[in-house]
């Protein structure tokens, strides 16, 4: 399995090396073996570090022997060539913010397992919806073996701090930390700070070294610990990261921070185990620290409870027991401040709300926008009554429907469920547009009709070969030749949306791959071709081997198309890069030499008018029979690329062949000029375009040109700045972009908010030229976050570069 491989994990593509290469010399253990471990354990492992930043210590070339470890070093920052599906949180430091990955799926604990990050480490907090560290939803004690002690008498004190533990309330799970001692975990409620769980801790462990004095030690004074166990209470602190569970350790084996059972504690030749024996036990007993990462209605109800007084309020504080069939529903009808509707769903020991101000939504054609609110208790599901002016949702409410639901999926943006209600059963979705947790943004969607849910495409499945949608047949276009067309409307655009959304959209049954290349709408007339750009440039002398003589030949007197100039890479995908090579040439000389070495292809995939007659009134599945009518043999270099009629499909296919991603379009659109939501673009790569606003000169082999360029987007404030990009760039594009710039230089500063340490040494650009760049994402300050140039926009304005989501 050496070498080098493209592996699928879910929906995401990983590139995987040396598989066969050992990272553990004394046990043989490579690092194929490593990521089976991690992706096999993941479905306990996820659960313990889900929304924790992840602090990682590497060992890229293995850990070494017992006797000649190798050396490691801690990673905060994700790497600069991590995949851009690798989500990550930006915490401050002194040094400036770092980007801490979170894990959340199997693929990131296989990519961490690539770049040998062996142990992750975590702290005792997750995120809030707002990006910051929120209260600890654990305590841990750390219970560390001095010199001449070892496991036997860590489990014995781990024996005398559980039931001062529970008599706190709190319910001990043990962990053997795969390196020395003993974790000690306790579930909390989240309503108290770091420092204050601290303090619990510290005062703990004095008492347990007050009345144990000759086992247990509170002091890291190294001089006080032989011979005794260490409460290392510090843990807790909020700076701190503890190994999480089921982490690998990069120990002379490969021993693991695995949840223990207290009968297990009670061995006395109670050892730490190796990755394989967690992979059997699992399969045995499942997760004993299963309890410490279980949904708390408790702590979700904390938001509910901060908003009311009990004294005021006729409303529920808590209380109601769990459904033992199918999970209850109620819609509550509101007259609050505004009239609305809540829907409330029984999930995880609470009910799921969300505000719906316009209700469930009468039609499949409209949409209805929710705001999720705080989670209720499930008494509230048969709550009506008045509450009081001046509480929290001061206002009449009764309940408008109520009854059980039946869930087809629940993720974090999407939910499907069929709600069996006293008035009706309707099949819902709720798909989040915006925000995370409390006040984000959904729409509410009604389905077309009951049934099951859509088969879910295979982790291990391969995407189906293209093929073509079926075409209701189309009348003749009118025979009547037209006036050849000087230059052809503005195109169609389509708006940037999800899946999520596209699925539950009129556009759900006709997909389309994105090209990476130029727009191009074409004219056919008199037996040639001409091409124009979007901006209506004539770009026909750029592409001979599309425009010249017996280039193409259209079954049509006349006709205007629609389609996509691609350039393909040595793998046959399109390649925006390459026909940077391209686009810019005006010299004939030069154009004919570079067609030869990049040659271009026209992707066509809409007709706007054939033989005289206007097509744009009609529906695009007729306009797509009539394309592939007319340009079943317009040439060589001219091709009419499948449509699918399966979202999800064309999705896998789209990243199976790495490219841009999918264009799904509602098969009865007309076509119209501008941006529409009848055509919604689904995007696997992360691009924005943006204004170049200023350069950093140059250094090292650099010298001459520039080192990097200063970008912007239009705002209402001026050309607001998004940072700055310096790779990408090939020799020859560096001397072209050098040229195009120095008759730009200026005095005046076109960016509104450029920090100082970045305005240093640039030179200023007259704001004309529009570059486009891909991306990993977009950190909390508007920047972005490791950009690469993709390439010159010519065909596109200042004005028209838009903040892409």
């Amino acid at each position: 399995m050496a070498g080098e491989q493209t592996v699928r994990i879910g929906e995401r593509r990983l590139r995987i090396t040396n598989l066969d290469k050992v990272l553990y010399p004394d046990t043989g253990t490579t690092k194929g073996e490593v990521i089976h471990y991690l992706t096999t354990i993941a479905p306990l492992l996820l659960p313990h570090v889900a929304g924790r930043p992840v602090t990682r210590k590497r060992w890229v070339d293995g850990v070494g022997t017992a006797k000649d470890p190798l050396p490691s070093f801690f990673a905060k920052d994700l790497e600069r060539g991590a995949p851009d599906w690798v989500p990550r949180q930006d915490i401050a430091h002194s040094t400036g913010a770092k980007a801490y990955p979170l894990v959340s799926e199997v693929a990131t604990l296989a990519y961490l397992a690539q770049v040998a990050s062996l142990e992750l480490h975590v702290p005792q907090w997750r995120f809030t919806p707002e990006g910051l560290p929120g209260n600890p939803d654990r305590l841990v004690l750390d219970l560390d073996p001095g010199p001449g002690m070892g496991l036997p008498e860590c489990a014995e004190v781990a024996r005398l701090a559980r039931p001062i533990l529970t008599g706190m309330g709190l319910d001990p799970l043990p962990v053997t930390s795969g390196s020395k001692g003993i974790h000690l975990y306790a579930r909390l409620p989240g309503l108290q700070t770091s420092a204050q769980v601290s303090e619990v801790a510290k005062a703990l462990a004095l008492a347990l070294e007050a009345d144990h004095p000759e086992l247990v030690v509170s002091s890291m004074s190294k001089a006080l610990r032989p011979g005794r166990v260490l409460v290392d209470w510090s843990q807790n602190n909020g700076k701190k990261t503890t190994i999480a569970p089921y982490s690998l350790r990069g120990r002379a084996q490969p021993w693991v921070a695995a949840p223990r059972t207290w009968d297990e504690l009670d061995d006395p030749d109670l050892r730490h185990l190796l990755f394989h024996e967690v992979l059997d036990r699992a399969e045995r007993i499942g997760d004993p620290l299963a309890p410490l990462s279980a949904p708390d209605p408790d702590a979700a109800l904390a938001p509910y409870v901060a908003k009311r007084d009990a004294a005021k309020t006729p409303e529920p504080m808590g209380g109601g027991a769990p459904s033992t069939g199918e999970p209850r529903f109620v819609i509550q009808r509101h007259e609050a401040r505004r009239l609305h509707y809540d829907l409330r769903l029984e999930r995880d020991g609470v009910l799921a709300s969300w505000a719906v101000p316009k209700g469930v939504p009468e039609t499949t054609g409209k949409n209805h926008l929710a705001v999720q609110t705080e989670d209720h208790p499930l008494s509230y599901a048969t709550f009506e009554g008045d509450i009081p002016k001046g509480e929290y949702g001061a206002g009449h409410m009764d309940i408008w429907d109520t009854g059980t639901y039946a869930l087809e999926k629940w993720r974090d943006d999407e939910v499907i469920f069929t709600l069996h209600g006293r008035r009706e059963s309707v099949r819902l979705a709720l798909l989040r547009t915006n925000g995370a947790g409390e006040k984000s943004q959904w729409l509410l969607h009604r389905m077309k009709e009951q049934g099951e849910p859509a088969a879910q495409m295979s982790a291990a499945s391969e995407p189906a070969p293209p093929r073509r949608s079926p075409a209701p047949s189309a009348p003749n276009p009118t025979s009547a030749p037209a006036p050849r067309p000087v230059t052809p409307p503005a195109p169609m655009l389509a708006t940037n949306s999800t899946p999520a959304l596209a699925r539950t959209s009129a556009a759900a049954s006709w997909a389309e791959m994105k090209w990476d290349g130029v727009r191009a709408l074409g004219v056919w007339a008199d037996g040639s071709l001409r091409l124009f750009a979007r901006s209506g440039t004539e770009i026909t002398d750029r592409y001979p081997e599309l425009t010249a003589p017996g280039g193409a030949a259209f079954d049509a007197t006349d006709a205007i198309v629609d389609g996509e100039i691609v350039a393909l890479d040595a793998k046959g995908r399109p390649s925006f890069s390459l026909l940077q090579n391209r686009m810019h040439l005006t010299k004939a000389g030069e154009i004919a030499a570079e067609s030869r070495r990049t040659p271009a292809l026209l992707y066509l995939f809409d007709v706007l008018a054939a033989n005289g007659a206007d097509l744009t009134t009609r529906p695009l599945s007729e306009r797509r029979e009539i394309l592939e009518r007319i340009a079943a043999d317009a040439g060589d270099a001219i091709d009419v690329p499948p449509v699918f009629d399966d979202i999800d499909e064309a999705l896998a296919l789209a990243r199976a062949h790495d490219l841009e991603g999918v264009v799904a379009k509602d098969p009865s659109s007309t076509y119209r000029s501008g941006k529409s939501e009848r055509w919604l673009k689904l995007k696997l790569t992360r691009t924005q375009e943006a204004v170049i606003a200023g350069i950093r000169p140059g250094q090292g082999g650099r010298s001459g040109s520039f080192g990097s360029l200063l970008l912007g987007i239009p705002g209402e404030d001026g050309l607001r700045y998004i940072g700055r990009v310096g790779t990408g760039f090939s020799d020859r594009e560096l001397r072209r972009l050098r040229e195009l710039f120095d008759p730009l230089r200026t005095d005046q500063c076109p960016l509104a908010d450029v920090p100082a340490l970045d305005a240093r040494d640039v030179i200023w650009l007259s704001p004309e030229l529009v570059g486009e760049v891909e991306f990993s994402e977009w950190t909390p300050s508007g920047h972005l976050r490791h950009p690469r140039w993709r390439g010159l926009r010519i065909d596109k304005t200042p004005a028209e570069v838009v903040l892409e989501p």
